[in-house]
């Protein structure tokens, strides 16, 4: 009966697999599951179920489901880190080919991470000492605004502006990527077409910014 297999199928799983193959098994099943339902939602009773192992086998490996949701997201925020600042950090490149670059590394990694960046567009800070998404994002932010502050001063705007400009390019893109990702049933845009509309509203902006902006609505602020 199913029911009598099933114990005896995870015993054999359990003998075949090495603890580094078990520990990068229960990674990828809890990722997943994390993406789907949140760390609320998931518990270590369903990641041992779709493991097709014990629970104690999970708390062996990682003291219980906070401890592997902290691996889960340490993970994707190194991944997300490395791409980004490996784009940004390219070599004789232009302003205008840096924010390309940028975007496309945010872009790219969201598409193939899409279970990754759902993790990490929840708030993780309390269970990843690398920080949650917004930090991220901040860091990121900090290394854009260096290369704003020159731009700025070439273009004699107020370089004291460029974090808040870096703040907002960073945002644009970020939750210009969230809505992509999670709108593609409802349309085909392709990601190309996506980072060149971004970079078209970062960039034509950017250049014809005003040096001195007022609101219109409140004119004496």
């Amino acid at each position: 009966m199913p029911t009598a297999q099933a114990p005896s199928r995870a015993r054999r799983s359990r003998v075949r697999m090495t603890r580094s193959e078990r520990r990068e098994q229960l990674i990828d099943v809890a990722r997943a599951l994390f993406a789907e339902r949140g760390l609320e939602g998931t518990s270590v009773e369903e990641i041992a179920a779709h493991a097709g192992v014990s629970k104690p086998v999970v708390y062996e490996h990682f003291g219980g489901k906070e401890g592997l949701y902290a691996v889960v997201v340490d993970r994707e925020v190194r991944t997300l880190h490395d791409a980004i600042r490996t784009a940004i950090t390219t070599p004789r490149a232009n302003p205008r080919a840096l924010i390309e670059l940028g975007t496309l590394a945010l872009l790219d990694y969201i598409d193939d991470n899409p279970n990754g960046f759902r993790i990490l567009s929840r708030d993780s800070s309390g269970t990843s000492p690398e920080g949650s998404f917004a930090t991220i994002l901040s860091d990121i932010a900090s290394r854009v605004e260096d290369l704003l502050a020159d731009e700025f001063e070439k273009r004699h705007l107020d370089a004291a502006t460029a974090p808040l400009y870096s703040q907002m390019l960073v945002g644009l893109v970020a939750l210009a990527g969230q809505w992509w990702i999670n709108s593609r049933e409802e349309q085909t845009l392709p990601k190309p077409v996506v980072a060149a509309h971004l970079v078209n509203l970062a960039w034509h902006g950017m250049r014809n910014l005003d040096p001195a902006p007022k609101l219109y609505t409140h004119p004496e602020r």
